[in-house]
């Protein structure tokens, strides 16, 4: 029986967009291969990392939650040490609870995606006049002093 896995990779953020792509498509391509059942995947983008890692302060984030045995874990993380665009990685195996709560998140998100924001036409601003700063009003004790 095939578990449901989630993995999340850094890559190296000296990648082009084109070689970010291609990078995603390899991994893509071993775990169709190995007969894995792609349930969702995300792009996170380029990210700030919490520490260094090889001297680098940011990565570009990918998550992959698919379906499959156990062996396509272990070749799929044997690919991730052999490819040197590939700073760190992390899979966990999901339970029920864990698949519930990714199911309502990329439902959220599609419902996000689906409500875009309409596009508002741009209003000009008109900026208000500064308001005159009043004058200091000379009392009694400002007039004597000043006499003197």
């Amino acid at each position: 029986m095939a578990n449901q896995y989630e993995t999340v990779f850094i890559m190296t953020p000296v990648l082009s967009e084109d070689q970010m792509k291609e990078t995603v498509q390899k991994f893509e391509k071993i775990l169709t291969d190995k007969g894995a059942e792609i349930v969702h995947q995300e792009n996170w983008g380029l990210r700030k990392l919490e520490y260094p890692i090889q001297k680098k302060s940011s990565g570009f984030y990918h998550l992959f939650e698919f379906k499959a045995e156990g062996s396509v874990v272990e070749a799929l993380e044997l690919q991730y040490r052999r490819d040197e665009r590939i700073m760190r990685f992390l899979t966990v195996s999901m339970d029920k609870y864990a698949i519930a709560y990714a199911e309502k998140r990329r439902n959220n998100l599609k419902s996000k995606a689906n409500a875009q924001p309409e596009v508002k036409e741009e209003v000009k601003v008109e900026e208000a006049p500064v308001a005159e700063q009043p004058q200091e009003v000379n009392n009694e004790s400002n007039q004597t002093e000043q006499a003197e």
